[in-house]
């Protein structure tokens, strides 16, 4: 028995370590990460008449919805930028972080039925879930841009040469959604009344988030506040970089990056510590 010890190809042993993340482990599922993907768009619209232009018609919807309601009704300003371009804008980002932040902080309850069966890295869900849904956000990307297009050309937005943070802006929302969704996950493997509080916690971070309004009509006592928010600087400099409307908010990208790459060390920490023990518990 000994002498075939070292012939294994593949060896299962407890991990003692609390930083023990097998992150080789993930690029050998390139093609489990792929059928996730694969699986995810297509399950969703699977019988529908139109499939994937409702991911188009959804943030379209929307848009129009918040032209009507803020803008036309409650005249919230927007800062001299067409209410179209504005609100798609702060919606794009936004709902590619919450559609992130809600698939990854249920990865251990709505993958509990595979994580009983086979092993594979646990956050290989999350991993897929991030790119099916940067899919989604890139389609609603290609209606933004025509919208952005055609106000260029009657001179009403100035795209800049800021619209090249784009790919940093969308890697800091995945950090961040990813980073709070593992958290979320890990904890309420054990308080399951975590779940009730999430739709609290995403209506309460929309509203304070400049999404259905500029910055600048916040009042003075309570941009300190907002400032602690680090989803307002990737959605200001959005802005900026595509409608020339307000600034680039270098220092809030610069305090962003650190507070989700913070969350997202800690909630890969706390994620390892209970998928050892998280399938006894559910």
């Amino acid at each position: 028995m000994g002498s075939n010890k070292n012939n294994w190809s593949k060896v299962i042993s407890a991990k003692r370590s609390w930083w023990d993340i097998d992150l080789k482990g993930v690029l050998n599922y390139k093609d489990l990460i792929s059928s996730l993907i694969r699986r995810d768009l297509v399950s969703i619209y699977k019988q529908t008449i139109l499939g994937p232009v409702w991911f188009l018609f959804g943030p379209l919807f929307t848009v129009f919805t918040y032209t009507f309601a803020f803008s036309t009704i409650a005249k919230i300003p927007t800062d001299g930028i067409p209410a179209p371009v504005f609100y798609l804008a702060g919606t794009i980002l936004w709902n590619y972080f919450q559609a992130c932040f809600n698939q990854a902080s249920g990865t251990f309850i709505n993958n509990a039925h595979l994580f009983g069966k086979v092993y594979f890295p646990r956050i290989i869900p999350s991993i897929a879930m991030i790119i099916s849904n940067l899919l989604k956000m890139l389609l609603q990307f290609i209606v933004f841009i025509v919208f952005c297009i055609y106000y260029q050309n009657q001179e009403m937005i100035s795209m800049n040469i800021y619209i090249l943070s784009f790919p940093l802006l969308v890697l800091l929302m995945a950090i961040l959604s990813l980073g709070f969704g593992l958290i979320i996950s890990s904890l309420s493997v054990k308080y399951r009344d975590l779940n009730q509080l999430i739709g609290v916690f995403i209506t309460l971070l929309m509203y304070a988030s400049p999404i259905i309004y500029p910055s600048s009509s916040v009042p003075s006592v309570l941009k300190p506040y907002l400032s602690l928010n680090p989803i307002a600087p990737i959605i200001n400099s959005f802005r900026y970089a595509f409608t020339g409307a307000g600034a680039f908010d270098w220092w809030g990208i610069l305090y962003t990056t650190i507070f989700s790459l913070f969350m997202l060390f800690f909630g890969l920490i706390l994620f390892h510590k209970v998928e050892k023990t998280f399938i006894d518990t559910i």
